[in-house]
C-alpha cells in the first residue's frame, strides 16, 4: 500500500487540500444553479462531509478523509449541460422521420455516419424544427399524409425521398418502435440502389382521390344488389345477372300484394338508396370522363384495345413517372403482372403472377385483356399472337399475358409520346372491331 500511495500521488490526497478542492467545486457547482444567492441557509464555508478512508504516511497508517467523487459532485451540472447542449444542424447530412398523426420521430446523422440527432416531436413543434433548419435530405415512409409532408418539407428547402415501406423493414435492426423505424429509414435512404417513391401534387392527390371514390361506391352498390336479390329470393323472387336487372325486379316486388306491407316498405328503401348510389356513380363517372379528355395522353392510351377511358385515366393517375422504369417489362412488373421467380441452382421456377404494386390498375388492365380474348374466341378479329396463345394456354392465363403486353403498350406510348398504331408495333394488338 506504501509503494502505491509513493508511486502515484494521486491515490492519496491531503486533507486540507482535498477540502478545499471538494469545496470549489460544490461552490461553482450551486453557484451555477443559482443556490448560492437568495438562500439565507447556504453557508459558503460550510464543507461537504468527506468520507473516511486508510491513508499511510510515514510508516504510520491513519485515518483520512476522501472528497466525495466527482460524477456525484458535478452530476446535475453535467445533465443540466446536457439538456442544453444539442446536435449543430450543420452536422447533419440526412434524417429519417418516422410520421403518425401527433409525434414525429427524427433520427439524423452526419457525414461520418455518426449518430448526431434523436429527437421526439408533436405536430407544430416538427413543423418548426425543419422551418429553422438548414436544407437537408430527409427520408419518410411512402404512408399516410407522406405526400403532404413531403411539400411541406420541399416548401421549406428540404429535399425530401419517400421509400415504400417494405423496402425500409429489412433495415429494421430489432423491435417495432418509432426510434427504430426512423433509424432505419435513416440506412435505407443511404443505399445507392434504393427505390424512392415520387412526390404527388394536390392535384395528382385530388384526381386518385375521384378514382378512390367511384372504386368504393361501386362496391357499395354491389353490396347492396346482392342483399337485394338475397332478400327478393325469400319471397320466390329471382333475377337474371347484371345490375340492368334490379330496377324490374323491385318493381315487380312492389307491384305483388302478397308480398307483405312491411316487406315492400323495406324494398322500397333499399331501392332508393340504389337510385342514389346509382346517380353518385354517373356523376363520378363524368367526372372522370372530363379529366381523360383533358388528357392528351389519356386520350392516346385509350386507343389501346382493352384499355379504354378508365384504364387509360387509371395509367395516367396511378404512374408515378415512366422515365423511372428501365423498360416495359419492368412496367409490368411494378404493376404486379409478371411471374413470380423461384429459380435456384441454374433451374428456372416462374409461379403465379408477383400481384405487387396497384391492384385496381392491374385489375382494370387484366378485365379488359379478358373482353379482348373473349371476342377473339367468339370469331372477333385477333392478332395471330392472341389466336396462337389460346390454342396453347386456357383462356385466363392468355388474358394475364394479354394484360403484360398492354401495359408495356402503355409505357411505351407514356415516354415516347407517340400514337398507338397496331401495324407499327410487332405482335402488338391488331384491334377489336
Amino acid at each position: 500500500m506504501g509503494e502505491r500511495s509513493a508511486g502515484n500521488p494521486q491515490a492519496a490526497f491531503d486533507v486540507e487540500g482535498t477540502g478545499d478542492v471538494a469545496r470549489s467545486r460544490c461552490w461553482d457547482t450551486r453557484r451555477r444553479k443559482g443556490e448560492t444567492t437568495g438562500n439565507p441557509n447556504f453557508d459558503p464555508n460550510r464543507r461537504a462531509s468527506p468520507r473516511p478512508y486508510l491513508r499511510e504516511a510515514d510508516g504510520a497508517i491513519s485515518l483520512a478523509h476522501s472528497p466525495p467523487r466527482r460524477h456525484r459532485l458535478c452530476q446535475n451540472e453535467v445533465v443540466a449541460d446536457l439538456k442544453q447542449r444539442g446536435p449543430s444542424v450543420e452536422q447533419i447530412s440526412r434524417i429519417g422521420m418516422d410520421t403518425s398523426k401527433h409525434f414525429f420521430q427524427l433520427h439524423g446523422v452526419n457525414a461520418a455516419e455518426k449518430v448526431v440527432l434523436r429527437k421526439k416531436l408533436r405536430r407544430k413543434e416538427m413543423v418548426a424544427f425543419f422551418k429553422a433548419l438548414a436544407p437537408t435530405v430527409i427520408g419518410i415512409e411512402a404512408c399516410g399524409a407522406s405526400h403532404h409532408w413531403a411539400r411541406i418539407l420541399r416548401s421549406f428547402g428540404h429535399e425530401v425521398k419517400l421509400i415504400a415501406p417494405q423496402l425500409v423493414k429489412p433495415y429494421v435492426k430489432r423491435g417495432k418502435n418509432d426510434t427504430a423505424d426512423a433509424e432505419a429509414l435513416c440506412e435505407a435512404m443511404s443505399r445507392p440502389t434504393m427505390r424512392f417513391v415520387p412526390v404527388k401534387t394536390a392535384e395528382q392527390q385530388a384526381a386518385l382521390m375521384m378514382v378512390a371514390l367511384r372504386d368504393r361506391l361501386i362496391r357499395n352498390r354491389t353490396q347492396l344488389s346482392n342483399a337485394i336479390r338475397g332478400y327478393a329470393a325469400e319471397f320466390g323472387f329471382t333475377a337474371a345477372r347484371g345490375m340492368a336487372h334490379i330496377d324490374p325486379l323491385l318493381d315487380r316486388i312492389q307491384a305483388d300484394e302478397n308480398v307483405p306491407v312491411l316487406a315492400r316498405e323495406l324494398f322500397a328503401a333499399q331501392a332508393e338508396e340504389y337510385a342514389q348510389l346509382q346517380a353518385q356513380i354517373a356523376e363520378v363517372d363524368a367526372k372522370l370522363m372530363a379529366w381523360h379528355k383533358a388528357d392528351e395522353c389519356s386520350r392516346r392510351l385509350a386507343k389501346i384495345p382493352g384499355v379504354g377511358p378508365i384504364g387509360a385515366a387509371l395509367l395516367m393517375m396511378k404512374t408515378p413517372a415512366p422515365e423511372m422504369f428501365r423498360s416495359g417489362r419492368q412496367f409490368a412488373a411494378w404493376i404486379g403482372l409478371t411471374p413470380k421467380d423461384h429459380s435456384t441452382a441454374g433451374k428456372v421456377r416462374l409461379g403465379v403472377i408477383t400481384r405487387a404494386g396497384d391492384e385496381a390498375l392491374r385489375s382494370v388492365l387484366v378485365v379488359g385483356a379478358t373482353a379482348v380474348v373473349q371476342q377473339v374466341r367468339r370469331g372477333g378479329r385477333g392478332s395471330p399472337w392472341i389466336v396462337d396463345l389460346l390454342k396453347r394456354k386456357p383462356p385466363k392465363l392468355a388474358a394475364v399475358a394479354l394484360a403484360n403486353k398492354m401495359a408495356r403498350i402503355a409505357w411505351k406510348l407514356m415516354v415516347t409520346g407517340n400514337s398507338y398504331a397496331a401495324k407499327s408495333a410487332p405482335a402488338a394488338l391488331m384491334g377489336a372491331a
